[in-house]
């Protein structure tokens, strides 16, 4: 991955500069940034400082920042034990765990520890930890580097998560999340590192956590999603207008705070609901969604519709990944199912 050349910046309207970065350049630039604007702030991970992180994502930021960006030992545990005391003690660390699957490791650390510095110490104390990791079902990375764990992490109190899908917003959501005063999950998407330049304002203000994206107008149909697989309910809704179906596609980059009055008063429009994820269709995020619209009392035409990946472990074979997540034209397809069925 290559770095930021100054030639490539231009000024923004809004303040900043704009650049053109591919999503991993853009995580690269948000960490510099914050390296340079908060003194406090520790980067450090399993092989994230002199090789440059495994995806190239943390590339030069050693050479710049010296000895506050460093390698560790692979022991999750111990990453992220040091940075809650890190935290503790004033500092505010931002911490890569390679894949978010390896954070089972240090899921006391996490779930324990992190998330209860606040409450424990009566609000004294806070622990501004940022958790960096990558997670999705890419071809040929195994059971083990495959897992969408974002409904885990969303089960503690005490945890901001999200999950950014463009360039821009994996700039801006983790500036956002080192700026937080809450431990903050970030969670990326290794498909999306090398994917194709965006134009990124750099250097903008800090926005507050929180928010949705329409990514799609619509009026038959609200279908919520987050992450990578934002891409391919894009594409099964450009495909749904084209046969004469209004399917509108709102993106949650933001899991906690989640934007649920927003996303009512969307579904209370078209009277619609379907949920869309990587994980796990059994005790995904997705069902929370659900759950709280239906809680909202809006009367929905037809029953809530929940899709993502079927209830099994991802096999490393491409062919077979590609036959159980939904693409955008199974997306179309389940879509189009539904509502001939309501």
């Amino acid at each position: 991955m290559s770095e930021i050349s100054a030639t490539a910046l231009r000024p923004a309207q809004e303040g900043g500069t704009v650049a053109k970065l591919t999503y991993g350049e853009a995580v690269n630039a948000a960490l510099r940034r914050c390296l340079e604007e908060l003194p406090e702030t520790l980067l450090y991970g399993e092989d994230i400082a002199k090789p440059g992180g495994v995806f190239g994502v943390t590339r030069g930021l050693r050479r710049d920042f010296g000895e506050r960006v460093f390698d560790t030992p692979i022991s999750e545990s111990a990453i992220l034990g040091s940075a809650v005391g890190a935290a503790m003690l004033g500092r505010r660390p931002i911490v890569e765990i390679m894949w978010a699957d390896f954070s089972l490791v240090a899921f006391d650390q996490i779930v324990n520890q992190l998330a209860n510095v606040h409450y424990v110490s009566r609000g004294e104390l806070r622990a501004p930890v940022v958790v960096r990791t990558q997670q999705g079902s890419a071809p040929g990375a195994c059971a083990q580097h495959s897992q969408s764990l974002e409904a885990f992490f969303l089960h503690v109190p005490g945890l901001r998560v999200c999950m950014p899908w463009t360039a821009q917003d994996a700039y801006d959501l983790l500036v956002a999340a080192v700026y937080c005063d809450d431990p903050t999950i970030v969670i990326e998407n290794r498909t999306l590192y090398s994917a194709g330049k965006q134009e990124v304002v750099l250097g903008g203000p800090v926005q507050p956590p929180g928010g949705l994206r329409v990514r799609h107008e619509g009026s038959e149909a609200t279908l919520v999603t987050w992450g990578a697989i934002t891409a391919r309910a894009v594409a099964a809704a450009s495909t749904l207008a084209e046969q004469g179906v209004s399917l509108e596609v709102l993106e949650v980059p933001w899991l906690n705070p989640f934007p649920t009055e927003d996303v009512i008063e969307r579904v209370r429009h078209t009277g619609r609901l379907a949920v869309l994820h990587e994980a796990n269709v059994t005790g995904g995020f997705g069902a929370e969604v659900v759950a709280r619209v239906a809680g909202s009392g809006v009367a929905l035409r037809s029953p809530a519709l929940r899709l993502g990946l079927p209830d099994t472990r991802v096999p490393a074979a491409p062919s077979l990944v590609a036959a159980l997540l939904p693409d955008s034209d199974g997306i179309a397809a389940s879509i189009q199912g539904w509502l001939a069925g309501s």
